[in-house]
């Protein structure tokens, strides 16, 4: 045991363990709780060495200050007061608890009957109390030094309407790159690579979107079934870096060196991350943290106590209408971009960061606070707009400054190219940033976040060979996962050696990527889907630690390395014409001199569409024409029907001569001459065409 610990009184801020070069003062908040004591270790996590309980509570934190610990030092919290379910309290003082404000963590937590603070298998369920120490099985809090140099380190700024997103896996994304070392696949550092890096460069994109890093552990089901939390929703430390990013020999600064290195090339950095639960579960669940320094501070409980009130399907929904819960929220995210430099993140189920219980409200205390924050007001913020709570899907109801992960503008480009009837005016609304939804309070096009692909789903490859979900590898009998995928497998389900089948299937991704590109709103782009990654049809592969779920870099064969070529073009279309990026909402407003207007959508006939056009249910081919005042022009068009159409281009008053600049069919060689106005163009069936028009 440490002898002659000297120990002050210290302060109540900040939260958590803080190095001040002389001592470390720790605080933690608890308002129910009757005693906080801290548990010091040795430095492989293994032996308790000193428990000292805080010697000072200030306005429900308990906190002191040790003149003679240091950076490196392992402890962990036990918490003394009620266990009383029925009231909502559940404190246990033989649970060793992670502090919400840690740094670091190290070690794995190890799945045992004493991480629970009910005996597991007792009559009385989780109103028993279990008296095992869980401190053997448990991960140890860290103190670190927050000293890092981050030399002339230049946030990159992007702004939102210039802006491609590339959501990534940090493992996946380098777990097979040949050209990383080993020892770094899969990890923070394997990521911050200059050939990892450069594969993000060639393509363009302008962001990273991580999913969760942000410390989380591998459910016990989970584990019990060979099985892990691969994509990592289920976070117990918010200040922390997931240690399996960590590379051997490592520590928490090779996030931040990552970071670094891609804005040295121009990338910014998102997180996604899940504020709305925690990894403890229902009532059922074990005791690793929030649970045992507060319960009823922490989560929102039900009507009865005991119980949880639950909008995320993850058992319980974190209580940010308590001030200090919101505090932890707030502090975690100011950490992440004052710390660490991160631009921006993607919040997880936000709907149920914005809920009084059964009511959503976009003016709730987490988004006024967010609004009035000068750091994170500043940087990206999107939104995941549903969970599962009443009414719970909100997409386009976020408030100003907020971008959202657009579902609707998903299934519409799927169903649309899958040719299904009636999609054409939802296809519209889509190319064109979706008005209707998002342009209320300021709003722009770029509060649409486009995708047709993501983690959750199919893979772009996959949406276009299966028809049906393959989830077996998953473990529930292939009950998981969505069923309404919209997706077509071209005439034959999973891997094919048909020729024709295979260039189908290829022409129906190229027509999906473009789309997206080339709509107005903020395209993102799966970890991927540029080179073809299959996940074997599985569109649930969150527990899929594996290849599953892995770029492949090697072998790829001729038709993904024209593919991805497709998509550096495709990307490098967009970066250069501000017609498919613009920074308001089109309404086809008269502008110029020679009376063009904005927007106008025709008809193959090269008439502009009418209200019983779009009432039409069979129309399956669309005509996207948009001018600028300096008499600019450019024409998309799609044709969803399976047979070729002719197409008359716009007259003489909109452009002077037509350029075509992609043609998602490859058996049609694209005019080596400008087309006059009016000139009829073969439209191949199932393709997407891109064309410059020069000045009149």
């Amino acid at each position: 045991m440490m002898s002659d610990l000297s120990i002050k009184p210290g302060l109540p801020y900040p939260l958590g363990a803080t190095w001040d070069g002389a001592g470390v003062n720790f605080a933690l908040f608890s308002a129910h709780a009757e005693k906080v004591e801290l548990c010091l270790f040795d430095p492989k996590g293994k032996r308790e060495v000193r428990r000292v309980a805080l010697p000072e509570n200030t306005h429900e934190v308990w906190h002191g200050y040790f003149p003679d610990i240091r950076p490196g030092q392992l402890y962990g919290y036990r918490v003394y007061g009620p266990y009383e379910p029925k009231a909502g309290h559940r404190f246990n003082p033989n649970k060793l608890l992670i502090d919400p404000y840690a740094k670091a963590l190290h070690g794995d937590l190890r799945w045992h009957d004493a991480c629970f603070g009910y005996r597991i298998g007792s009559s009385r369920g989780d109103l028993s109390f279990d008296r095992r120490d869980s401190a053997s099985v448990m991960p140890k809090c860290m103190v670190v030094d927050p000293a890092f140099t981050w030399g002339k380190d230049i946030a990159p700024r992007t702004p939102w309407a210039k802006t491609i997103v590339y959501e990534a896996h940090v493992k996946g994304m380098t777990a097979r790159h040949p050209d990383v070392p080993e020892q770094l696949r899969g990890s923070f550092a394997g990521l911050a690579d200059p050939r990892a890096i450069d594969h993000l460069v060639k393509l363009g994109v302008t962001a990273i979107e991580l999913l969760p890093v942000q410390a989380f552990y591998d459910d016990r089901y989970l584990v019990e079934k060979n099985l892990t939390n691969y994509w990592g929703y289920n976070t117990i430390g918010f200040f922390a870096p997931a240690t399996r990013y960590i590379s051997p020999g490592s520590d928490i600064h090779e996030f931040k060196l990552m970071v670094r290195k891609l804005h040295a090339a121009g990338i910014e950095v998102l997180l996604d991350v899940v504020y709305n639960h925690t990894a403890e579960g229902n009532q059922d669940g074990p005791t690793l943290s929030f649970r045992g320094i507060d319960n009823a501070s922490y989560y929102i409980l039900g009507d009865d106590p005991r119980y949880y009130f639950d909008t995320t399907g993850c058992g319980n929904t974190l209580n940010l209408r308590n001030g200090r819960v919101l505090q932890m929220v707030m502090d975690s995210l100011r950490y992440w971009v004052e710390a660490c430099h991160v631009d921006g993140f993607r919040f997880d189920l936000a709907t149920a960061l914005g809920r009084e219980r059964d009511q959503f409200d976009r003016n709730s205390v987490f988004f006024d606070a967010i609004r009035q924050d000068p750091v994170l007001s500043r940087v990206k913020l999107i939104a995941e707009p549903w969970d599962i709570g009443p009414d719970g899907y909100r997409l386009g109801q976020f408030p100003p400054g907020w971008a959202e992960w657009n579902g609707a503008y998903r299934d519409t480009v799927r169903s649309f190219w899958r040719g299904i009837d009636g999609t054409a005016p939802d296809m519209a609304r889509g190319l064109l940033g979706w008005a209707e939804m998002f342009e209320h309070a300021g709003r722009r096009p770029w509060a649409s976040v486009n995708f047709i692909t993501a983690h959750d789903g199919f893979t772009l490859a996959d949406l276009y060979a299966y028809d049906s979900k393959h989830n077996e590898a998953n473990g529930e009998e292939n009950r998981d996962g969505h069923d309404d995928n919209r997706s077509w497998n071209c005439g034959v389900e999973g891997p094919t050696d048909d020729p024709e089948i295979l260039e189908l299937r290829a022409r129906m991704r190229r027509n999906a990527l473009a789309t997206l590109l080339f709509s107005q709103g903020t395209p993102m782009i799966l970890m991927g889907d540029e080179i073809g990654r299959s996940q074997g049809g599985n569109n649930n592969s969150y527990c899929q630690d594996s290849e599953m779920n892995w770029l492949q870099w090697e072998g790829l064969d001729p038709a993904e390395t024209k593919f991805l070529e497709f998509a550096h073009m495709a990307v490098a279309l967009r970066k250069r014409y501000p017609h498919l990026r613009r920074p308001h909402f089109l309404h086809g407003h008269e502008i110029g001199d020679q009376g063009n207007r904005e927007v106008v959508w025709l008809k193959p006939d090269g008439n502009e569409m009418t209200d019983a056009d779009w009432l039409d249910p069979i129309v399956k081919v669309l005509g996207l024409l948009q001018c600028d005042a300096e008499g600019s022009a450019m024409l998309i068009l799609l044709n969803a029907f399976h047979e070729a159409v002719d197409f008359q281009l716009p007259h003489e008053k909109t452009a002077a001569r037509w350029r075509l600049l992609m043609n998602t069919d490859p058996d049609e060689a694209p005019a080596e001459e400008p087309l006059p106005p009016g000139a009829m163009l073969p439209l191949p069936g199932r393709a997407l065409l891109l064309l410059e028009g020069e000045p009149a």
